[in-house]
């Protein structure tokens, strides 16, 4: 088992938290670099989001009846 595989696994049911701790891990890479990578930080957030699942709420949208 990978270390993805293994992390992924630990964050089974709070994909939400895993989102909003790599949103601001992003913007302090940000703060530290003074924005001077901020588009490589925010492809590097969506990026790992879509590996770990972590905004599958935002990409579904609302509920379909």
């Amino acid at each position: 088992m990978s270390a993805l595989d293994r992390i992924k696994k630990m964050l089974k049911g709070h994909e939400d938290q895993a989102g909003k701790g790599i949103d601001k891990a992003g913007d302090m890479v940000d703060d530290r670099t003074q924005g001077k990578y901020s588009r490589q930080v925010d492809t590097g957030q969506d990026k790992l989001k879509d590996q770990l699942g972590a905004d599958r709420d935002q990409q579904d949208g609302p509920p379909r009846s």
